[in-house]
């Protein structure tokens, strides 16, 4: 997974453009509702979605498996956000607990098992009274049930790209113990559910 996300970056850069995601939006929105004051991003990549909090004066902590896209964070938006470069599955990276998490379109691309540790490890790092929000793709993707199975709804359509479909079953099935408190489906390039938790 390492390679495949180092290879894209340098390759592409800043493939996303700097437009946060419409997720990414809703949930600073939401966030400021909710006074959160630090958010925790797994999967930050160049920073893009992280930017919209730090305007906000909302602190940022990244966690990013491509050396080039943390580079790529640091000359767009300076030293305004801690990256820890390593993957997500080697969670924690400090002992601190956050007020919010966002965890954009990175779920989908893990195994079950690195799904739920990625759930609980999310989970153990949330304050008490935090909120987690996590943006997962949809089976109303065009690309659903297209190129090679891995598992029950999980399909490599490029290669290196395993992805798994959520529908709202699926969603309860693996975030109902941690805190679910609402599903929101929202239409970025892919049809994606926008999942909220809270610790109480």
């Amino acid at each position: 997974m390492s390679e495949f996300w180092e290879t894209n970056f340098i390759g592409k850069q800043e493939m996303w453009g700097f437009e946060p995601a419409k997720s990414a939006v809703i949930t600073k929105e939401f966030f400021i509702k909710q006074s959160v004051k630090n958010v925790l991003v797994p999967g930050i990549g160049y920073g893009r979605n992280a930017q919209i909090f730090m305007e906000n004066g909302i602190n940022v902590t990244g966690i990013e498996i491509s050396k080039t896209a943390i580079a790529l964070a640091k000359k767009h938006y300076g030293n305004g956000m801690t990256i820890y470069h390593g993957s997500v599955s080697a969670m924690p990276f400090d002992e601190k607990k956050y007020d919010g998490i966002f965890c954009h379109a990175l779920i989908h691309l893990l195994s079950k098992n690195e799904r739920i540790k990625l759930i609980q490890d999310c989970f153990h790092q949330l304050d008490k009274n935090g909120y987690m929000v996590f943006t997962a793709i949809s089976k109303g993707a065009p690309n659903f049930g297209k190129g090679k199975m891995i598992s029950k709804d999980r399909y490599e359509v490029h290669e290196g790209a395993k992805i798994y479909y959520y529908d709202r079953e699926a969603v309860h099935t693996e975030f109902d113990h941690a805190g679910l408190i609402e599903i929101v489906e929202v239409k970025e390039d892919q049809p994606m559910f926008l999942i909220k938790c809270k610790k109480n």
